[in-house]
């Protein structure tokens, strides 16, 4: 069978063959990838329990791995073989704001080099880590400005059709500066340990600012319109996501701060940084703890309802994670045992709600539910 007729024979799918699999796959699926790979990091966190709880971690982190380059494949080969659909989700005002999901799918397998790489196979994959961490920053800045563009060139929105989903194309940014924050101490050369450290802080602006611009957005759209369809449910967790990275990615970039500006001659100023990392870290974790109370009872809202299940249900997953990482990382710097306690049970919630929805996404990926490009029914 020759080349062409291969292409055309995978072209020609019927539905729920694999070749329908490929051409329906959606970047909602990296979405997975973020909550398998935060698990992974905040189980070795537990206070007390962290080298018990290592192994499941890493074991955790390496089938993210497997996941992450399986759904990559996926999605490159819907754009090698079916270009023409693929290329429509510029153009749809929802799918097109879950390209953000890839670069913090890979943020959490470059933080998981450091995690468990490190122990593993010693200080040769760090420079694996600095070279996915400067491809996941270029993805981040690409999503970021793109996707908000087209929203003003191409999308049709509407205030009261608005959910959490605007977050997550420029959310990836916070969350590879957070990533940076974990990498610079592992750099070999002060200069290198700089530069990473300023572009993380530079990514932070560069996703924090236009969050907080779209959160304040989305409370007046719920005082208006009230809470969107039950299909969106889970999104009322996306909040907490750049709440909860903001806090962690100052935690962690204060923290590396007097040793890198140190060696820089700029010793004053890594002093104060870290202390402003502590302040405005704990100040974006108390924002956090009201958007987390809050989605806990519009969850409550929902479920009595009856919510059906799709790939959002991730949702449920990564905000509460990184939430988690920046309590724990509280309770570590602050010496205070309300957080580790917290954080604790909040991991505990994030193992459980994990467990549930893998099971639900295996459930549907099995009978073919789940793989439903919207781009494409909305053509149709």
């Amino acid at each position: 069978m020759t080349g062409e007729r291969i292409i055309r024979f995978i072209r020609n799918s019927k539905p729920g063959s694999p070749r329908d699999m490929i051409r329906q796959f959606t970047p909602n699926w990296f979405a997975a990838t973020m909550g398998t790979g935060i698990l992974a990091l905040a189980l070795p966190q537990i206070p007390g329990a962290g080298p018990a709880l290592n192994p499941i971690g890493e074991a955790l982190w390496l089938f993210n791995i497997c996941l992450f380059t399986f759904f990559a494949a996926l999605y490159a080969s819907r754009w090698i073989l079916f270009w023409h659909e693929a290329k429509r989700i510029f153009g749809h005002s929802v799918v097109s704001m879950f390209i953000g999901t890839i670069p913090m799918g890979l943020a959490t397998i470059i933080n998981g080099f450091l995690a468990f790489g490190l122990a593993r196979w010693g200080n040769g994959v760090i420079a694996v880590a600095q070279a996915l961490w400067w491809a996941d920053a270029v993805m981040s800045l690409g999503c970021g400005v793109l996707i908000p563009y087209f929203m003003f060139t191409r999308h049709q929105h509407a205030l009261d059709k608005m959910t959490a989903v605007w977050l997550l194309p420029v959310v990836a940014a916070e969350v590879t500066a957070a990533s940076g924050g974990l990498l610079a101490p592992h750099l070999a050369g002060a200069q290198a340990q700089f530069l990473t450290l300023i572009a993380s802080y530079a990514l932070w602006a560069y996703s924090v600012p236009v969050a907080f611009c779209i959160l304040t957005i989305l409370i007046l759209r719920m005082v208006l319109h009230k809470l969107p369809h039950e299909s969106m449910a889970a999104s009322s967790w996306l909040a907490l996501g750049p709440i909860g990275t903001g806090s962690l990615g100052m935690l962690v970039l204060g923290g590396d701060a007097p040793v890198i500006f140190s060696a820089q001659g700029m010793a004053n100023v890594g002093t104060v940084t870290a202390g402003l990392g502590v302040i405005l870290g704990t100040l974006l974790w108390g924002f956090g703890l009201w958007w987390l109370m809050l989605a806990t009872l519009i969850t409550i809202r929902y479920f009595r309802a009856g919510v059906p299940f799709n790939l959002g249900w991730w949702g449920y997953t990564f905000p509460l994670g990184v939430y988690t990482l920046a309590t724990l990382k509280l309770g570590s710097l602050l010496g205070l045992g309300f957080f580790s306690m917290f954080g604790t049970v909040l991991v505990t919630a994030l193992a459980g709600i994990w467990l549930f929805v893998a099971a639900r996404t295996i459930h549907g990926g099995w009978k073919g539910h789940l793989f439903v490009s919207p781009c494409i029914a909305k053509a149709n």
